[in-house]
């Protein structure tokens, strides 16, 4: 059973602010499973986007799990990211947005492999 995305949601702010970095939900999407969309502001005016893994790099032994994988290579214009944003939102109503900034582009997330 996986966690309500509420829950992950604090736990992974929690988690940011632990560390000195600010995160905040933008927007909160469905409670119990909304997707979550991760942008991470480099604060030079590019950010990272991490967005959910594909179901393929789930294991059935850990469903409670969340992974995540990186929108793009390298860091792209806000602007760039806020536009993949909506269009994920027009998709996907439930869908939450996370923001961190960061300078150091850390993102605090199990990345799938």
């Amino acid at each position: 059973m996986r966690l309500k995305t509420s829950i992950w949601v604090a736990a992974y702010l929690r988690r940011c602010q632990a560390t000195g970095a600010f995160g905040a939900v933008r927007r909160r999407g469905a409670e119990e499973a909304g997707a979550v969309f991760v942008k991470v502001a480099l604060m030079d005016g590019t950010a990272m986007l991490y967005v959910p893994a594909p179901q393929t790099v789930y294991d059935d032994s850990r469903p409670i799990d969340r992974f995540f994988v990186a929108a793009s290579a390298q860091p792209l214009p806000e602007a760039d990211i806020e536009e993949r944003l909506a269009k994920e939102l027009r998709f996907d109503p439930d869908a939450w947005i996370i923001e961190t900034e960061d300078k150091e582009g850390r993102h605090f997330l199990d990345i799938a492999r």
